[in-house]
């Protein structure tokens, strides 16, 4: 899920993501959407500053966490659902 702002930005990866056939969903309602949420399954999520760019990875301080907790998974679930529902699908 990217926000509207990311769909035109110059660097972006967003066609490499269409063309992997990984469906991709505009948040539309806030001005950016800055999480960085990756929700491995029922219990597994990974976040924190960390941008998953060259950048980070070599020359940012950032954080990451990884979280295993089931009720805390679900919460994450929870939020992405109603961000999803908000949100319109990608198409080039």
């Amino acid at each position: 899920m990217l926000d509207k702002t990311q769909r035109k930005q110059k660097y972006s990866l967003l066609h490499y993501i269409v063309d992997a056939g990984i469906p991709v969903w505009i948040d539309m309602k806030p001005a950016i959407a800055h999480n960085k949420v990756m929700i491995i399954d029922d219990k597994e999520v990974i976040t924190g500053s960390f941008n998953f760019t060259d950048a980070a990875q070599k020359r940012n301080a950032e954080n990451v966490v990884f979280i295993s907790d089931t009720k805390l998974a679900k919460e994450y679930a929870q939020n992405w659902a109603k961000r999803e529902q908000q949100s319109i699908p990608y198409a080039k």
